[in-house]
C-alpha cells in the first residue's frame, strides 16, 4: 500500500534519552500541523486513490472526547475494507513529540496484515528517560507511567490529568467509532467500558514503545510489540525501574521487538530487551541506513527514527519500506 495523499505537514520527532529533536515532512492532513485542532474540528474519511480498498479516519481526540485540552494532534483508524470481522485491533503510540501518522508505513503494514488499526494521540510530552534517569529512586518510572497510562498514578513529575490517560483516549475513541460507524466491528474492542485486550496488539516507538510494553506488563494483550522503548532504569547505577523487572500479564510468546544497531541507544536497548526476557527470537535488530533523502538534522538520531518514521525509513528499489518483511514479522497475524 502506498500512503495517501492527505497535504503536507511538519512532524516533531525527539529522541528524549538524547535531547535530539528533528523535523521531516510527511504524507497527513493540513490539521495536524502546527496549532492543534480546535474544539469541536470535524473528523473525516479520507481515501486514498492510490488504495481505494484501504478506509482512514481522522479525529481530532477532543471530538471523541470534549474534555481533552492538549495534545491534539489527529488519531487515526485505518483498515482494508476486506478486513475479517473477527480481526484483532493493532494500537500504535507515537514516540516523544511524534504524531500517529508519524509512523504511517506501519500504520498501513498493519492494515496489510489483516488488523484493524489505531494511531493514538497521547501525552507524549517529557519522557521517562529525561524525567527518572537523573533520579536515584528507580520507581519514579514506575510512578510516571502509571499515571500516563492509566490515569491513577501519583507521580508528581508529570502534570497528566486522569482523563488525558492513555487507556481513556483509547476508550473514548473506541467509542467514538463505534457511534459513527456502527456495523465496522469496533465495539468489540471494548468490555464493561473498558479496552478488551485480549483483542487488542499493542506497539509503539520510542517513548510509545514503553507505553506498549508497560501494557503488557500489567495487562494480557493479544500481542506487544516494542520498537525501541522501554530501557527505563536509573543512569547513574543502571538500576531498572521495578516495572521493567516485574512478571508479564502477557505471555512472554506474545513478546516482540526491534532496534537498530546504529541507533545511539542501542545497548541500553539490547539490554532492555534481555531483561524483559523477550524471546532472543523475536527481537529484530535493524541494519539498514536510513532513507538519504530524509530532512532531519545531522545531530538527530536518524537510526532511532528510522524503524518506522514515514521519510525516514529506507525504501526498497521499488520505493517501498525495506522493513516491510520485518514488520510483518513483528506484527504477526491479526486472528
Amino acid at each position: 500500500m502506498n500512503k495517501p495523499n492527505l497535504g503536507s505537514c511538519t512532524f516533531r520527532f525527539v529522541f528524549c534519552a538524547a535531547l535530539l529533536s528533528a523535523t521531516a515532512c510527511a504524507g497527513t492532513s493540513a490539521s495536524s500541523a502546527g496549532a492543534a485542532p480546535p474544539n469541536g474540528a470535524q473528523a473525516q474519511t479520507i481515501q486514498d486513490k492510490a488504495d481505494p480498498n484501504q478506509v482512514i479516519y481522522e479525529v481530532a481526540p477532543n471530538e471523541a472526547d470534549p474534555q481533552l485540552k492538549r495534545y491534539l494532534k489527529p488519531n487515526y483508524a485505518l483498515f482494508n475494507r476486506d478486513v475479517a470481522a473477527s480481526a484483532n485491533l493493532l494500537v500504535f503510540f507515537p514516540g516523544t513529540g511524534g504524531e500517529p501518522n508519524g509512523s504511517w508505513p506501519f500504520l498501513e503494514a498493519g492494515a496489510k496484515a489483516g488488523y484493524r488499526v489505531i494511531g493514538l494521540m497521547y501525552d507524549n510530552g517529557t519522557a521517562v528517560p529525561t524525567v527518572c534517569g537523573p533520579q536515584a529512586d528507580p520507581a519514579c518510572s514506575d510512578r510516571f507511567r502509571e499515571k500516563r497510562i492509566f490515569g491513577d498514578g501519583v507521580s508528581n513529575d508529570i502534570d497528566d490529568l486522569p482523563e488525558e490517560s492513555v487507556v481513556n483516549r483509547l476508550v473514548k475513541f473506541l467509542q467514538y467509532l463505534d457511534a459513527h460507524h456502527p456495523g465496522e466491528g469496533w465495539g468489540q474492542y471494548l468490555a464493561n467500558g473498558q479496552p478488551n485486550w485480549a483483542r487488542i496488539a499493542v506497539s509503539g516507538h520510542s517513548q510509545g514503545g514503553g507505553v506498549a510494553a508497560y501494557i503488557a506488563k500489567k495487562k494480557s494483550v493479544y500481542r506487544v510489540i516494542n520498537l525501541s522503548g522501554a530501557w527505563d532504569r536509573v543512569e547513574a547505577t543502571k538500576q531498572w525501574a521495578p516495572w521493567v523487572t516485574s512478571p508479564s500479564a502477557t505471555p512472554m510468546d506474545r513478546w516482540y521487538a526491534a532496534y537498530h544497531q546504529k541507533e545511539s541507544r542501542a545497548d541500553a536497548m539490547k539490554a532492555a530487551y534481555a531483561v524483559l526476557q523477550i524471546p532472543p527470537d523475536h527481537v529484530r535488530v535493524l541494519t539498514l541506513e536510513p532513507n538519504p533523502a530524509n530532512k532531519m538534522p545531522a545531530r538527530a538520531d536518524a537510526y532511532h527514527v528510522s524503524m518506522s518514521a514515514t521519510d525516514v525509513t529506507p525504501r526498497d528499489a521499488n520505493g517501498q519500506p525495506a522493513y516491510a518483511a520485518d514488520w510483518a514479522f513483528l506484527l504477526g497475524p491479526a486472528k
